[in-house]
């Protein structure tokens, strides 16, 4: 195996240049510019790398779940090739492509890093330069055996990682699990809680990337349960997420609500109860109005991210069908969950 690394250049603010409309992708430009604003990358330290450039380059707004797995699919197709892999990509959806490449990525055994920056590396003041030599440093770290994203000096696990401040260096939190290091005058990483090492080869979960008709529907005080039946009645649903409050919390006076929920279970049609809370998970038997949900056959996503249960749901869907999304939620796939 090669001592090189693996860029994954996807697009994202990272490599943008100025142009007529603002920020822009610019085609076949990362290595010139890496080679001109960092020229560390050379250092001895640093591992060598190669890029892979994708085209079109994307604004992550516009990335999909099919694109998901084409990241996947390149990391599978290179994985005996590299070390490790680190992917270059825009800060609103990563946590969400970081994700669902991890529950994608069966048995990974190297490092797989997200970065990207707040602002462009072509820029004299930038976040890029320090997010990417951290992570050319951690994709050769061989504890390190997972999909995590390397941000604002602190290493998170994707599976645990929200984008919390839109203007901040420090854009990305996991409000759940703990960070598995800090880069700071040493690159700290917390052992103790990384994956443990898996026998299995690595491997692609899916064969292909199918999307089902996933709804999330956010409660909040005198909303209209008339809206989820009418969207239910009218809509081909199969899943729907509900974001509750507190610890997995809704209204158990609102007859149009919970009869929107007896029609879709009728209809087969998967519930899924999330909190709205940025910490803290879903407790079903807690309150009263939380088991009422439980009663009508909600599952519990617990404290999972907003961003791993849509992957996760999307994945497991792509996996073996809609009968296997409840089994798949009562598993934890890669540290993703806390029961």
């Amino acid at each position: 195996m090669s001592e090189k690394i693996l860029v994954i250049y996807t697009g994202g603010t990272i490599g943008m240049v100025p142009g007529e409309k603002g920020y822009e992708p610019k085609k076949g430009y990362l290595k010139t510019l890496l080679a001109e604003r960092i020229p560390e990358l050379k250092a001895r330290e640093l591992p060598s790398f190669d890029v892979l450039e994708y085209s079109p380059l994307l604004d992550s707004s516009n990335m999909t779940p099919w694109d998901w797995f084409k990241i996947a699919k390149d990391i599978y197709e290179h994985y005996s090739s590299y070390q490790g892999f680190v992917v270059l990509h825009g800060t609103d959806t990563m946590a969400y492509t970081a994700s669902a490449v991890a529950f994608l990525l069966q048995g990974l055994g190297k490092p797989v890093i997200f970065t990207g920056s707040q602002i462009p590396l072509i820029e004299t003041r930038n976040d890029a330069r320090e997010n990417l030599i951290a992570s050319f440093l951690l994709a050769r770290e061989k504890d390190l055996k997972e999909v995590v994203i390397c941000f604002g000096n602190k290493l998170l696990r994707g599976v645990r990682a929200s984008k919390v401040d839109a203007d901040s260096f420090a854009a990305f939190a996991s409000p759940n699990f703990p960070p598995l290091g800090e880069v700071g005058i040493e690159l700290k990483i917390n052992k103790e809680l990384l994956l443990p090492p898996l026998r299995e080869e690595c491997k692609l979960r899916v064969k292909q990337i199918t999307i089902p008709n996933l709804l999330i529907f956010p409660l909040f005080p005198g909303f209209s349960g008339e809206t989820l039946e009418q969207l239910i009645a009218t809509q081909d649903v199969q899943m729907v997420i509900l974001e509750t409050f507190g610890s997995g919390n809704a209204p158990e006076d609102n007859k149009a609500f919970l009869r929107a929920l007896e029609k879709g279970r009728e209809k087969g049609i998967l519930f899924v109860n999330r909190t709205q809370c940025l910490k803290g998970k879903v407790r079903p038997q807690a309150y009263a109005t939380g088991q009422v949900l439980t009663h009508l056959g909600v599952l519990p996503a617990w404290d999972m991210t907003r961003e791993a249960l849509v992957s996760k749901l999307i994945c497991a869907y792509s996996e073996k069908g809609l009968s296997f999304v409840p089994r798949a939620l009562n598993s934890n796939w890669c540290g993703e969950v806390t029961f």
